[in-house]
């Protein structure tokens, strides 16, 4: 079955009993999936001059909360990143946002979305030009999942990183040696840090009994291809 299909059949009860917590961004998602591939969209229509047969075709939503725009629009970024990968051992560092400023990460989504990007990822560059067996530039590619498998809100970022930096004085490739990259403790420590001076800094409060230790995972997960399809299903 469909996910518009569910939309049409359960909608008005889920909207009477969800009323106050729906999202204008969530009505936005709905209202795109339940028009995609009608006429809302428009169409294409498609003529074979030899055989004067004709077709028409209505235009997909685009949507990222379409599945059916994003299933084909993931395979196409799957191949363009999979022709990026290079011949050197990969890794994959996971910023979590921790379970007390998700309240506000809900209500001011588009800027803590942002700041969770920049904070994860100027640590991890920071590190890499730290670090006594690197010493340069990281190459980085990063994915938001703002849910988990069980569609629980739980945003974080999975950061894919090729073992190796770039030296820009010498114009150099530097291979990582080992299947070690970084200490996690220490990655969550100063990302923790910068994000909460990044989020007064914005105008937000924090909340008073945030942890002190922080989540953030950096494992070895070979030549990266895994690692791509792993944050493509929504890890």
């Amino acid at each position: 079955m469909k996910l518009a299909s569910l939309v049409e059949r359960y909608w008005h009860a889920f909207e009477q009993k969800y009323a106050d917590t729906i999202t204008p961004s969530m009505r936005n998602a709905i209202n795109a999936v339940l028009a995609c591939r009608t006429e809302h969209y428009g169409q294409m229509k498609l003529a074979c001059p030899q055989c004067q047969s004709q077709a028409q075709h209505y235009h997909r939503c685009g949507h990222r909360s379409c599945p059916s725009c994003q299933h084909y629009y993931t395979g196409q970024w799957l191949d363009r990143q999979t022709q990026k990968l290079l011949p050197v051992e990969y890794y994959m560092a996971t910023f979590t946002v921790p379970r007390q400023l998700r309240a506000l990460t809900w209500h001011h989504q588009q800027k803590l979305y942002s700041l969770l990007f920049e904070c994860a990822i100027s640590t991890l560059k920071s590190f890499g030009l730290n670090e006594v067996t690197l010493g340069g530039d990281l190459g980085l590619t990063a994915v938001l999942h703002t849910h988990s498998r069980q569609l629980v809100f739980h945003p974080h970022v999975h950061i894919i990183i090729p073992g190796g930096c770039f030296l820009r004085l010498k114009g150099q490739w530097k291979k990582q040696r080992g299947k070690y990259l970084f200490n996690e403790m220490n990655l969550a420590n100063v990302f923790r840090a910068r994000l909460l001076v990044a989020i007064v800094k914005a105008g937000f409060y924090l909340p008073k009994n945030l942890p002190k230790q922080w989540v953030v995972h950096c494992k070895h997960v070979g030549k990266g291809l895994s690692a791509l399809k792993y944050i493509c299903t929504g890890g």
